[in-house]
């Protein structure tokens, strides 16, 4: 009920009225957050899957069904954590300039 009060208000709303603690001061900030965010986890991800490939080629048993799935799972992961690089080190380069 306190936040109806607050919009229906005809004084300015302080972010700290609506629980707010913290607030963007602008969208530059707010965007390379998230960015980095995402770039962090689908990095821990790519990692993440590296390493199940190379479990996966070590107890593949000479499967060569098997091991061909390892090696896509390595390589794929491997080409995806080399786009994620590039792609932050884009992002950081364009939104800096501006």
């Amino acid at each position: 009920m306190r936040l109806l009060e607050i919009i229906a208000a005809t004084s300015k709303i302080n972010p700290s009225d609506i629980g707010v603690t913290n607030p963007v001061k602008n969208a530059d900030s707010l965007l390379v957050n998230v960015l980095n965010t995402v770039y962090i986890w689908a990095g821990i991800i790519s990692v993440i899957v590296i390493i199940v490939g190379g479990y996966l080629y070590v107890t593949s048993g000479g499967n060569a069904s098997n091991i061909k799935r390892a090696k896509d799972a390595i390589l794929g992961a491997a080409i995806g954590l080399i786009i994620i690089i590039m792609a932050f080190t884009i992002t950081q380069f364009v939104l800096g300039r501006f």
